[in-house]
């Protein structure tokens, strides 16, 4: 099942590459972030185009804190670009390639899924997010979304880690659905990426409501979102 989930991706990644043009060609000019009216405790996006839109495909992880609630521990996907596909409405694709991670089978991990999409045109995988620890208080963890390795390969600065500036519940399924969130670079650590990230359109990532400590194993949560990158250098 491993192989034919590989074989799905593959076809999935193969069609952005046939509707991608070259990576220096994809235009964010004319896509805007329209936050719907139950989402107003998020900053308004900044004026004027996104420098990246792109599509979050992994997992978010969980432990069993002493509470009986899971507790993030953060978070592992990779970053394809949706600039570069010709529908204006990148709901559906949303929707679509969250289908597909949904059913996968269990055993496919994010780190498999980075792995096996890292062979296609930098077009397509921008790069991947994950979190580190908080580069400023020394604990505690931290966003980060890195195209260094993929899209700004050779660029040392193409990444930004974010400090959180909004957070609303989803406005559909917030059961199933992470949070929809606003954040911001964390100043003076180096890298150009962007000056403002949204997580938006979140599908799949919430934990069960309990659990048992000392009894409840560490949890990854399938999740897609859509993640808009306003200003940076890149």
């Amino acid at each position: 099942m491993a192989m034919l989930f590989a074989s799905v991706l593959t076809c999935v990644a193969s069609a952005l590459v046939a509707f991608a043009a070259p990576a220096s060609h994809c235009s964010t000019a004319g896509d805007k972030l329209i936050l719907p009216g139950n989402t107003s405790a998020l900053p308004a996006p900044p004026a004027g185009a996104p420098s990246f839109v792109a599509l979050g495909v992994g997992v978010q992880n969980y432990t069993c804190a002493s509470t009986g609630l899971f507790s993030s521990t953060g978070a592992v996907a990779e970053l394809f670009n949706l600039a570069c596909l010709p529908a204006p409405d990148f709901n559906p694709v949303t929707d679509a390639v969250f289908a597909a991670w949904e059913i996968a089978p269990r055993a496919i991990t994010a780190q498999e899924l980075i792995g096996t999409l890292a062979v296609f045109h930098p077009s397509v995988v921008l790069g991947q997010h994950y979190f580190i620890v908080n580069p400023v208080s020394g604990s505690g963890l931290s966003a980060k979304w890195d195209f260094t390795s993929a899209s700004e390969k050779g660029h040392p600065d193409a990444f930004v880690v974010g400090m959180r500036t909004g957070d609303v519940v989803a406005p559909t399924d917030p059961a199933v659905n992470i949070d929809w969130l606003s954040l911001s670079a964390v100043p003076n650590i180096g890298g150009d990426l962007a000056a403002d990230v949204y997580r938006v359109q979140t599908r799949g990532g919430q934990p069960p409501t309990s659990c048992t400590p000392g009894k409840s194993k560490d949890i990854s949560v399938r999740y897609v979102s859509q993640y808009w990158f306003f200003g940076g250098a890149f």
